[in-house]
């Protein structure tokens, strides 16, 4: 794959690069105008959707940072976005141009005043994993296999420039409207900022480390400060395949269970004991190893989850409390999706809106059991996204509800329920986590 020998960091710069790429995609619209009298509207917006997912996805990927990061963000978006973007966008989870060997020992060179070389026994200059924030090199020091994370440079001093272009796309895309937005994109652009802080990285990772060691066929990585600072961190090298590679490839329903029962269990735990989460539940995060444990990699993302927040959210997952209005319309209030300034007909609308979407989403808690294989169930979640995306009634609302905490809780369960349905997780005993606690 090609490398980089650098990468745009000013903000002339990567907005030069926004603005390119919206040239050619005012070049995809002239060529869908042109394919709508040849082709069918479904082949011609098909088309244009490929067309438009390849050239954004070809430029965040040189950009890297919090523009990438977005796309990977989106692409577990499944029932948002059209399928040729999420194909496009999942590629920022493992393939994106990693930087060159000479730019990797000029990072050294400026965090350690080293070469890789001279830390360690031995580094592979050759990248075996790049994404978004940064890339993984192997090494070895003292008979140890190492893994080293390195950030791309300029990564943390784009984010607020990157985000403040990408925001007015956002705001269309999920239909926020002006008032109050603001609150969202300081969530995620705060999350994206703490993903850019390794020192944060490897206390949290050391943190959630200790805290989950009880739980069953679940195994991390020790972490080395003293070859670790703000930009690389140092960690032993684990064994085993990308979550997703597992998905793809094994066939014994059992171990299917097994790895589906620990990811959920580390995942209730976190919420429900330690009130803090693991906010970015996308395979690349995690491996399988040979034993079938599961192994959890990246902790750059974390959600502290406050409670005044968790109470009602939780609360809510209670099938008697959501079918008790009064109670309901309580909860709502409480989680600003219903605000006191909405007229009758607005907190009808979105009182039975956000019904449907509780009532479907909580669904795996009303049983001791569930099977996360159901096809049924996301099927019900797809076509209720799709429902709602189509409807020209919230398109005309403000419909930025909620508290700004939904944003990381709501896209951690979603992306959880998606890696449970993958892994094909059966009988997946919901209170499992309670007997770690």
């Amino acid at each position: 794959m090609k490398t980089l020998d650098r990468i745009p960091t000013s903000k002339i710069e990567r907005a030069s690069k926004f603005i390119s790429t919206g040239a050619k995609i005012g070049v995809n619209y002239l060529k869908y105008y042109g394919d709508k009298m040849t082709k069918t509207e479904d082949e011609a917006k098909d088309n244009l959707n490929k067309n438009n997912a390849t050239d954004i996805y070809d430029s965040l990927k040189e950009l890297k940072g919090s523009a990438l990061k977005v796309a990977q963000m989106l692409s577990m978006e499944k029932n948002i976005l059209p399928a040729a973007y999420v194909e496009k966008f999942s590629l920022s989870q493992f393939q994106v141009p990693p930087l060159s060997a000479p730019l990797v020992n000029k990072i050294f060179k400026n965090n350690f005043g080293q070469k890789p070389t001279d830390l360690f026994d031995e580094f592979n200059a050759e990248s075996t994993n790049a994404a978004s924030i940064g890339q993984v090199h192997k090494a070895w020091k003292d008979g140890k296999e190492l893994a080293i994370k390195i950030q791309y440079p300029g990564v943390s001093q784009s984010i607020s420039s990157d985000l403040a272009m990408i925001k007015p796309i956002a705001m269309k895309m999920f239909n926020i409207k002006g008032k109050n937005s603001d609150q969202y994109f300081k969530e995620v652009e705060d999350k994206l900022l703490e993903e850019t802080n390794y020192e944060l990285e490897i206390n949290q990772s050391l943190e959630i480390r200790k805290s989950c060691e009880n739980i069953p066929n679940l195994k991390f990585p020790n972490y080395y400060k003293e070859y670790s600072n703000n930009r690389i961190i140092t960690m032993d090298w684990m064994h085993g395949k990308h979550l997703s590679t597992f998905c793809d490839e094994n066939t014994d329903q059992e171990i299917a269970e097994k790895v589906g029962q620990t990811l959920w269990d580390f995942y209730m735990y976190q919420i429900h004991k330690l009130r803090k989460v693991h906010a970015d539940p996308h395979p690349g995060n995690f491996l399988v190893s040979a034993e079938a444990d599961l192994i959890a990699i990246d902790f750059g993302c974390m959600k502290a989850i406050p409670e005044d927040f968790y109470i009602p959210y939780f609360e809510l997952a209670v099938r008697e409390n959501l079918d008790n209005k009064e109670f309901f319309d309580k909860k709502l209030l409480e989680l600003e999706i219903i605000r006191l300034d909405d007229s009758e007909e607005e907190k009808e609308f979105f009182t039975q809106i956000f019904y449907e979407l509780l009532y479907l989403f909580t669904v795996p808690f009303q049983n001791e059991t569930f099977d996360f294989e159901d096809p049924e169930f996301f099927e019900a979640i797809a076509d209720l996204g799709q429902k709602y995306a189509k409807n020209t009634t919230i398109k005309g609302r403000n419909a930025n509800r909620g508290s700004r905490h939904f944003i990381y809780m709501n896209r951690t369960f979603f992306g959880l329920y998606s890696l449970m349905h993958s892994i094909k997780s059966r009988n997946i005993h919901i209170n499992n986590y309670k007997n770690f606690m």
